[in-house]
């Protein structure tokens, strides 16, 4: 699903298979930032920062992860949350 911006909002299923085997493999991110596991990264700002369902504790909350400080902090209460909220802010840069 295609945001502001030509952003991916929702990756594919290809995209989110692909990114979150990439995050948890490259050696490169173990030294760098906190363990991914328990994320689900889904959707991206175009810019870096990716927004992800916690997995550990399951819980339906978005979270995103900011790759310039390594933080995760919550966004959206749920998927329908962070589609209306994304969506219909009117850029890329809505959860800040």
């Amino acid at each position: 699903m295609i945001g502001h911006s030509g952003v991916d909002t929702v990756w594919s299923i290809g995209q989110i298979i692909e990114q979150n085997l990439f995050f948890r493999t490259d050696a490169s991110f173990a030294g760098l930032y906190m363990p991914f596991d328990p994320l689900l990264f889904f959707g991206d700002n175009g810019g870096g920062d990716q927004f992800a369902f916690v997995q550990s504790p399951e819980r339906p909350d978005i979270f995103v992860w900011e790759h310039e400080t390594d933080s995760r902090r919550w966004v959206a209460g749920h998927l329908k949350d962070y589609l209306e909220r994304s969506l219909r802010e009117g850029g890329d840069e809505w959860y800040q």
